[in-house]
């Protein structure tokens, strides 16, 4: 669907449900935080849901404390929409709330996106703030200070604060223009990548001393389970970019994450250099996401779970 069709049948609704995905990251936050901020600006309603608890590194944005869990919804919307979400099961137990309107609407960058609501638009960028951002324009509503703060938020954590490949003149540009309307990127980047609690400190260094090599050390493997969240006093959230040391090793050309979500059940994050179409090795396993990145959940025992992946990578080495 074209964004300007998108936004034609989004901005006739006065009120709308905003969905993120489960273990929300800064772009399905940001989306959300901006589509709430841009909505309210002209008079209409919106509110935030996450089937997961929000990171307490996003409390300085005040919609951060607005998100709701979607089981307390009782209210009627006339939409719903989903923002960065690939799949129905990256929205979580949020999904069987999300369906149940006629309206729903998915606004997502990931190629393996499904398609899964009566609107879709998908286009692959390096984030969804930057789809959002041409959403409200196409909707007639300008980027205020807030909101440019907050599509921000989604841009640079996506892109490793611009480090990623898939930086483009557009990503840029939307950032250049979001600065020129007050957006502090400055602020933004510190916050996300300079500045980090104790207890994450002490759980990177001990999830990096038991990381793992194979495959002549094309592939790093790292492993993140309960019991050294615990006993560091950190939290699961506080993982997020741990993958990001293990691929910056020379020689090395995936990264993995693996993740204990529950019992005998592991959350799998797979980064790439380029060879390795990691999206393909997600979706075989029943996640998505991009070509240098992506992400799936497996059940079974770690050993198996782990072999499992490695063997996924090895074979398209």
């Amino acid at each position: 669907m074209k964004i300007e069709d998108f936004a034609e049948k989004l901005k006739k609704c006065g009120s709308i449900l905003i969905f993120c995905h489960q273990r929300p990251d800064g772009d399905t936050l940001g989306c959300a935080f901006a589509l709430k901020k841009a909505w309210e600006s002209v008079g209409k309603r919106a509110d935030i849901v996450c089937a997961s608890s929000i990171p307490s590194k996003y409390d300085y944005i005040d919609a951060a404390k607005t998100v709701t869990d979607p089981v307390s919804i009782t209210e009627k919307y006339d939409a719903h929409v989903a923002v960065d979400c690939s799949t129905e099961n990256m929205i979580g137990d949020g999904y069987s709330l999300f369906s149940s309107n006629k309206n729903t609407f998915n606004i997502d960058h990931h190629v393996s996106n499904t398609s899964y609501a009566k609107y879709n638009y998908v286009e692959n960028t390096a984030s969804c703030c930057e789809l959002v951002y041409k959403l409200l324009s196409n909707c007639g509503i300008k980027a205020d200070k807030t909101i440019s703060d907050c599509l921000l938020l989604g841009i640079s954590t996506d892109t490793g604060n611009f480090a990623h490949s898939n930086v483009t003149k557009d990503t840029l540009s939307v950032a250049s223009e979001l600065v020129a309307n007050g957006g502090n990127l400055h602020d933004v980047a510190y916050r996300m990548f300079k500045s980090q609690p104790k207890a994450r400190a002490l759980l990177y260094t001990k999830i990096l001393n038991g990381m793992r090599f194979f495959h002549d050390d094309k592939i790093a493997v790292i492993s993140i389970n309960k019991k050294d969240i615990e006993d560091c006093g950190a939290t699961t959230d506080m993982t997020e970019g741990f993958i990001d040391f293990p691929l910056s090793i020379d020689g090395v050309e995936v990264a993995v994450s693996i993740l204990e979500n529950k019992p005998n059940a592991y959350k799998i994050s797979l980064r790439s250099k380029g060879i390795v179409n990691v999206n393909e090795i997600a979706t075989e396993f029943g996640g998505g996401g991009h070509i240098l990145a992506s992400g799936c959940l497996i059940c079974g025992f770690y050993e198996d779970v782990k072999d499992k992946i490695v063997r996924a990578v090895s074979l398209r080495l």
